[in-house]
């Protein structure tokens, strides 16, 4: 940590390291319940005298499993904005070591009620591992987000955000790609007991990110300032959020909303239009293309995005091109893997560009605040969608005709993302454009004030100090 200096250039990028490691045990474990789920409802035939033929099971009732995903989302959506205001209150130390480590406690008892197989146990203790650990997953996504935008705020802040988004990628498609295999070698309860070791060292991660952090603060010289900024944050504060930020916490709910039904059901669709068979992988493999997409190009884009500004333009545009994707899955019978990875490419031009927007439209104390209440806004809406697609499917099985309606609901959505969109770009237009500034006019902008600070200074004769008139220009809040 000694060679460590906060003002050069590179100790921002090490901050950026750990603080993507945060999620990244974290993600994978999230979909492991997704990868696992005929081992979870399957019934454990195996008896102690012959286990060489036999399923390792929990046997676990549809709903009870569907539950330990909907008290996840739910549980997240709840949290969220109360861990936003608490860590601009607590600051990030806090934040990390308290949602991390909800995150690891969760893991751990996830675990422990799968080794409680065949008690009256298992699964309250289950689904206490899965509230605990989406208490801790969504609010500790807020404290990175907000580690992000304090380092690379006015510089490569598209990038990091792209970066830390690929990590958390990286998490979930590994997951798909070995899980299965590693239960299949040693085990669930062992598979269980892996995932929450990556949580483990998401926890240490967290505890490195802290350090770093405050060590980074107090050699620029910013603590008093943090800290008086930590004290300024009121409940009261989120009335006085711009109609930028919920135009664009909007925005992000209606892309979203289109995006995460889509791939969460997306497998089941693919298979029954395009007659794959119940053992094909292919549906599955298709489906998760959206995230590979959006895990190879997050960073580069962040990088584009930087230099090139035009947030609001893109995420415009992002909802345009999205509009085809569900008209071309209800109406066609083109190759759903061209549509899926279509989706890839506009969801991570949107998450490229929304994300990063919203620390560039509050005040840097209340970044948390505005990312809980965003991400919240957000879980809800995709809550509130499953439970619409749910309803338009119904119990029916292999009926094209509702899967269709189900397309069309996510088009809608997507139309009123565009809505948002359009109305966020008109709005920022009118308040400076701070969301389509490409880095060249903000070094000019900033140029500008900086002259204009100069030539404004009054001098005081008794005391000989310098007296600016004006003050640094921030977002429209």
């Amino acid at each position: 940590m000694a060679c460590l200096t906060a003002s050069n250039g590179y100790y921002r990028f090490v901050v950026l390291f750990f603080n993507c490691l945060l999620t990244f045990g974290t993600y994978f474990c999230f979909d492991m319940p997704s990868v696992l789920q005929d081992t979870f409802e399957a019934k454990d035939d195996c008896n102690i005298n012959d286990t060489s033929e036999c399923t390792d099971g929990l046997g676990l009732r549809s709903d009870q499993y569907n539950l330990l995903y909907a008290v996840y989302a739910w549980t997240n959506a709840l949290v969220v904005i109360a861990a936003g205001f608490l860590i601009d209150k607590l600051g990030n130390p806090v934040g990390l070591f308290l949602f991390s480590g909800l995150c690891l406690l969760g893991s751990c008892l996830f675990a422990i009620g799968a080794m409680l197989k065949g008690t009256a146990a298992m699964f309250p203790v289950m689904l206490l591992g899965r509230l605990l650990f989406g208490s801790g997953n969504g609010s500790l996504t807020i404290v990175q987000n907000r580690i992000t935008a304090f380092w690379f705020r006015d510089k490569e802040l598209a990038f990091a955000f792209g970066v830390t988004l690929s990590f958390s990628r990286a998490g979930s498609v590994l997951n798909f790609f070995l899980t299965k295999n590693f239960a299949n070698n040693y085990g669930l309860v062992w598979t269980l007991w892996g995932g929450t070791i990556l949580v483990a060292v998401g926890f240490l991660s967290a505890i490195i990110t802290s350090i770093l952090d405050v060590l980074g603060i107090k050699q620029l010289g910013q603590e008093l300032i943090v800290k008086a900024e930590s004290k300024k944050v009121r409940v009261k504060d989120i009335l006085h959020f711009s109609f930028q930020f919920w135009l664009l916490a909007l925005t992000i709910m209606f892309f979203y909303n289109g995006v995460f039904p889509f791939v969460a059901d997306g497998s089941e669709y693919i298979q029954q239009k395009y007659n794959f068979s119940d053992e094909s992988l292919t549906p599955s493999y298709y489906t998760g293309a959206t995230y590979d997409v959006s895990l190879c190009l997050s960073p580069f884009l962040g990088i584009v995005i930087d230099f090139i500004g035009m947030r609001g333009i893109l995420a415009l545009c992002c909802g345009l091109l999205t509009i085809p994707v569900f008209g071309i899955l209800a109406f066609t019978h083109i190759n759903a893997l061209v549509c899926t990875l279509w989706l890839g490419v506009t969801y991570s031009f949107a998450a490229a560009s929304l994300w990063p927007s919203i620390p560039l439209v509050v005040p840097p104390a209340t970044v948390g605040t505005a990312m809980g209440f965003t991400t919240s806004i957000q879980m809800i809406g995709i809550g509130v969608s499953n439970l619409i697609v749910g309803e338009i499917l119904g119990d029916s099985d292999n009926n094209l005709g509702r899967w269709k309606w189900v397309m069309i609901f996510l088009l809608g959505n997507t139309i009123c993302c565009v809505t948002t969109a359009a109305l966020l770009n008109i709005i920022d237009r009118k308040r400076g454009g701070v969301l389509n500034e490409s880095r060249r006019m903000k070094q000019i902008r900033l140029k500008g004030w900086m002259e204009k600070s100069i030539q404004s200074i009054d001098y005081n004769g008794e005391t000989d100090q310098l007296v600016p008139n004006t003050v640094m220009p921030t977002a429209d809040c």
